[in-house]
């Protein structure tokens, strides 16, 4: 039986008094939202923080709903309700297929999508998604607030554009407008995801009028293709010819800069994001051509 070491639990009632303990209480105090990755950390022994600042009846961090075209996440939303929400699922069906599939459903029902972005593990769905889909971050210190954009968000495994006692108080997703599609790809073992592609494609009169190529969870950090993203611009919407894919994939494969971990070598990563590249592109293509129809 694992016993975890002895700490407080705060209950915080609005952003201000959680970053207020946290100033409070500094380095032996953390954030406590689904727990699921801290609780992890805790029952093995690399973390033992002596207060955890509960922020989950914050209704500041339960917001979900849609504001100008934008659909707004609170930081304390679990991946489960934004699964089954009417409202995302309406505008926005392709975050509901990502966060269908994140980890399982006992995570997804307390795990928050603000706690996976603010933990910032190499291996996950959110992020890449997030990405591709230029998603910005408010994120809130006391009554301020500021605004990251996805890409400035992730630095690094673990770390973050968080400043010491700052919250992540919403996730804003634009809305894809019209013509446009997106689609999530993984690869995982064991519900924990070794590569992970998210791609954008928005069609006008049977071709690509723009692409967005996210790769994850194979490299330090999710990252864009921008090379990728401008050789796809023109390109017919059916995708037709294989060489436009698969120079797509090449590309993604290279700018990844995949690592070797226990999920494989770096070239077999590169191999694998190549591979996925190309079905999401295809993916996301006929989806786009659909909507274009």
């Amino acid at each position: 039986m694992t016993t975890l070491t002895p700490f407080e639990l705060h209950s915080a009632t609005s952003v201000a008094e959680a970053t207020g303990l946290l100033a409070e209480l500094g380095d032996e105090a953390v954030i406590y939202s689904g727990g699921t990755e801290l609780l992890l950390l805790m029952k093995l022994g690399f973390a033992e923080p002596a207060h955890l600042v509960d922020v989950k009846r914050i209704p500041e961090l339960q917001r979900l709903d849609a504001e100008g075209g934008t659909l707004v996440i609170g930081g304390a939303v679990t991946h489960r309700a934004i699964e089954r929400s009417p409202l995302v699922r309406a505008g926005w069906p392709a975050l509901v297929e990502m966060e269908r599939r994140v980890a399982n459903v006992r995570v997804r029902n307390v795990g928050s999508l603000g706690g996976n972005l603010a933990f910032a593990d190499p291996h996950s769905d959110p992020a890449t998604f997030l990405l591709a889909a230029e998603a910005t971050l408010l994120l809130g210190m006391g009554g301020a607030r500021r605004s990251v954009a996805m890409a400035d968000f992730v630095r690094g495994p673990y770390e973050t554009a968080l400043e010491p006692g700052e919250l992540i108080v919403e996730i804003r997703v634009p809305a894809l407008g019209a013509g446009a599609a997106m689609t999530h790809v993984k690869f995982s073992f064991h519900e924990r995801p070794a590569a992970t592609i998210a791609c954008l494609v928005r069609g006008d009169a049977g071709h690509i009028a723009e692409a967005r190529i996210a790769v994850g969870s194979v490299g330090a950090v999710p990252v864009r293709v921008p090379e990728a993203e401008r050789d796809l611009v023109g390109a017919d919407l059916a995708l037709a010819e294989d060489a436009v894919v698969h120079a797509a994939g090449a590309l993604a494969a290279a700018a990844a800069e995949p690592e070797e971990d226990a999920n494989g070598s770096a070239e077999y990563k590169r191999d694998l994001v190549s591979v996925l590249v190309g079905r999401c592109l295809r993916e996301t293509a006929a989806r786009a051509a659909a909507a274009t129809a």
